[in-house]
């Protein structure tokens, strides 16, 4: 059997990034923190943590921290079931991963809804929508949005529809590298800004308008909301959420490279199997506001 107070120890050493900081928060000594994780290290016979600054999970560590999320999880749906329990004082603290447009445009507001409903708390991690995945794999998340529709192994995965882009520039912008027109030779030649060495988006909307990629020069900004204030600004050209960019397109703020060429990136919502029936609320409020949201 697993020792649930070691358990919950090496979780918070994880979440909080020390074991000073875990300390604090389960109101023990560090040193006790320090001895359940190395007793349990010993009995499992695997290193759970990774004793850096801040201080990280393992692979098995990270196996251990979503087992407690499910087990607290499960313990909070089955003493509902008690009236006269006493409510459990430690909340469960959920990891998910999300892309940084969905996060920014639309999937707040479900996981907000979710939270504060059911009395969670969230620890959500950023990354792109094609390697979201990877923290599934790892198991550092129990559920994550991905424009991977394959399942992870262990995972369900569910449609959630299409996140829409435009290739948005300002009118400045246009006239200064696009007076000619947006062609392959011109697009070599104005700055596109990319979120980081993840993001294909702009190389994939070019491929889908003229047949083939290209690497055009880049200006590195890993920001949603960075990308439509730069492109106001006229620092280069993005592939922007329609919701980001609809009241600027209409006031001419911002054009489209090319009109009606829009970019669609499909969504999907994956969740470990054993956290499906728990994370049913999520999942429903994911899809409500993803069918407001998404085409």
């Amino acid at each position: 059997m697993i020792d649930y107070p070691a358990a919950r120890a090496v979780a918070m050493v994880v979440q909080t990034g020390s074991f000073d900081a875990a300390a604090r928060a389960l109101g023990v000594t560090p040193s006790a923190i320090s001895q359940r994780v190395r007793a349990l290290e010993e009995r499992l016979g695997a290193v759970l943590i990774e004793r850096t600054s801040p201080c990280r999970a393992t692979p098995a560590g990270a196996a251990l921290c979503r087992h407690v999320e499910l087990v607290g999880l499960a313990e909070r749906d089955l003493m509902a079931l008690f009236p006269t329990s006493a409510p459990n004082a430690d909340r469960v603290t959920l990891s998910v991963a999300l892309n940084s447009d969905s996060l920014a445009t639309w999937a707040l507001p479900a996981l907000i809804d979710y939270a504060r409903d059911a009395d969670i708390l969230l620890d959500i991690s950023v990354d792109d929508e094609d390697h979201t995945t990877d923290w599934l794999k790892s198991g550092r998340v129990v559920a994550a949005l991905t424009s991977v529709a394959r399942p992870v192994q262990g995972c369900k995965s569910f449609p959630l529809g299409n996140l829409r882009y435009h290739a948005t520039a300002s009118p400045g912008f246009m006239e200064r590298y696009f007076a000619q027109g947006v062609t392959l030779d011109t697009l070599a030649r104005a700055p596109a800004l990319t979120f980081n060495q993840k993001d294909q988006l702009q190389q994939e909307w070019v491929k889908a308008v003229f047949g083939q990629r290209l690497a055009p020069p880049t200006h590195w900004l890993p920001s949603t909301r960075g990308f439509v204030t730069a492109a106001l600004q006229g620092l280069g050209w993005g592939m922007n959420p329609t919701h980001l960019v609809r009241d600027h397109l209409r006031a001419g703020r911002l054009v489209e490279l090319i009109a009606e060429t829009p970019f669609d990136r499909p969504l999907f919502w994956q969740i470990t199997r054993r956290a499906g029936e728990p994370l049913a609320a999520l999942s429903n409020a994911l899809h409500r506001h993803a069918r407001d949201a998404l085409l």
